[in-house]
């Protein structure tokens, strides 16, 4: 794994153990087949899923057999002030993973209750929308079964259309460890049936880079931007997978000059083999008034999305 503060990671101590055998997984059948759960963590804990020098997503990483990834501190989820961990690999291994890093959360919040209760806490899943169906069913009936069987409190939240490119949902799990763990068992069973979710995997994985430089408005909206003008020239940097860097440019350049023409913003795409730290992607820095630099992009992740959707086709 590159540096432990590029893509994705995990927690330190062992999981503990559940307090009777688990039921037979119904993910069983498709134990084999690769998978991957997406889901937020706050700032403020991702150090401990990280560990000393990445000590702890090591070793989460080489008792579950998955791969852990943890986005960049600045990489957050549109809205949110929370970054992206990954964990993808067989059905197995991810639920391995998955109780080690939620056991490591469970156990700084019992920390933080002094011990009082048995901690009762929330993740909250990255479900693109498209596949969100397969959880709810047919007026609600598959998400209801899902309740009853995980015990698990179960929220899927509405599509957010205030972020411009964002297709994904929040699915938020609240209960104990057990009950969670459950919950995310029967959710991946689910998602497994999904061609869409499946082949999602497969796409370059640039979600972070997508989405996290539209929380960098300074009044923190996030995306949404002021009406008035602004003659104050802004910079950012954002990462775009590089075997889409082609459709960004166009051809002759055709591309990038009529983004720059219509945004007003000035681009800057980075040499060959000059990548954001820890990923493959390139740098493409814009410069312009905030409102400039919205929209140019806008338009550069419309091209990245566009791409993206027909290798998934």
């Amino acid at each position: 794994m590159e540096s432990t503060e590029s893509s994705y990671v995990s927690s330190p101590e062992a999981a503990r153990n559940r307090s009777q055998p688990p039921p037979k997984s119904p993910t069983s059948g498709n134990v084999e087949k690769p998978m991957y759960i997406r889901f937020l963590v706050s700032n403020a804990v991702a150090g401990s899923v990280i560990g000393k020098g990445g000590s702890t997503i090591t070793e989460f990483q080489s008792k579950s057999g998955a791969r852990i990834q943890l986005s960049r501190n600045h990489e957050t989820f549109p809205g949110t002030s929370d970054r992206i961990i990954m964990v993808s690999g067989a059905i197995d291994d991810i639920l391995k993973a998955m109780e080690l890093i939620l056991a490591k959360l469970f156990d700084e919040l019992n920390v933080e209750d002094n011990g009082d209760v048995g901690p009762r806490a929330k993740v909250r899943l990255i479900v693109p929308n498209s596949s969100c169906g397969s959880i709810i069913g047919k007026g609600g009936a598959t998400i209801k079964s899902l309740i009853e069987d995980s015990q698990a409190g179960i929220k899927i939240s509405p599509l957010d259309n205030n972020f411009y490119g964002l297709n994904d949902r929040l699915v938020t799990l609240t209960g104990t460890l057990d009950e969670q763990m459950q919950a995310i068992d029967l959710i991946l069973s689910k998602l497994c049936e999904d061609p869409h979710y499946s082949q999602a995997m497969h796409a370059p994985f640039s979600y972070a880079a997508t989405y996290y430089s539209m929380s960098y408005a300074p009044n923190g909206t996030g995306g949404k931007f002021p009406n008035h003008k602004e003659d104050r020239s802004n910079s950012i940097t954002i990462g775009v997978p590089d075997e889409h860097i082609g459709l960004v440019l166009g051809r002759g350049g055709r591309n990038i000059m009529e983004i720059s023409q219509v945004s007003g913003a000035r681009i800057k795409i980075s040499d060959r083999g000059d990548f954001m730290s820890g990923t493959t992607d390139r740098k493409v820095t814009i410069t312009g008034s905030q409102r400039a630099i919205h929209q140019a992009e806008c338009m550069i992740m419309q091209k990245v999305a566009n791409a993206t959707e027909r290798m998934m086709d």
